[in-house]
């Protein structure tokens, strides 16, 4: 009974995201997502079910919700959650788990994954840019899940990472100018 479907979650929910560092299969997700579902039915906070629910996307996010005015998470609850989905890591060849990630749509709308240190890079290469579609695992409620979860990455905390790039660049070009102008 604690599980629920994810669109009865209220907006003040509390929200945890989690991406796949790659697409999961369908056989692959059937698996994870049996086994979410049945740590969920199980899911407590004190002894008391939390109802709680999840959704899954672009075969690599998975979202999973807690209803506050049922029960609130607690430190233990919340660290079972993530050693249930470390322990579905290793037979899922995948991680989960990892920070320091930015999941964004390609050109094709697929879903991608950079780590954080290459947006850089990727930038310069016009792979990414401020109008790129990001996927912002950063929400921790259900209504900015909602509402807010799929941005141009101007409007994510991407942007600043965007920025610093190019004012990188920018610095970088304006030295080379500057040392090429003395040698001439």
């Amino acid at each position: 009974m604690p599980r629920i479907d994810f669109a009865q979650l209220p907006d003040d929910g509390r929200l945890w995201i989690f991406g796949s560092d790659r697409p999961l299969g369908r056989d692959e997700a059937a698996v994870l997502l049996e086994e979410v579902d049945r740590f969920l039915d199980q899911w407590k906070a004190h002894g008391a079910p939390l109802r709680s629910a999840r959704d899954w996307r672009d075969d690599r996010i998975l979202a999973i919700g807690i209803d506050p005015t049922a029960e609130q998470a607690s430190g233990c609850s919340i660290d079972g959650l993530f050693r249930e989905l470390q322990r579905l890591e290793g037979p899922l060849a995948t991680s989960l788990l990892a920070g320091g990630r930015v999941f964004y749509r390609d050109r094709n709308g697929r879903t991608q994954l950079a780590l954080r240190n290459e947006i850089g890079r990727l930038a310069s290469a016009h792979v990414i840019d401020t109008d790129t579609p990001v996927l912002d695992t950063s929400l921790t409620t259900v209504g900015a899940f909602r509402e807010r979860f799929e941005r141009p990455a101007r409007d994510t905390w991407v942007g600043d990472l965007l920025a610093r790039a190019q004012a990188s660049q920018a610095s970088t070009r304006s030295a080379t100018n500057s040392s090429s102008a003395r040698k001439g």
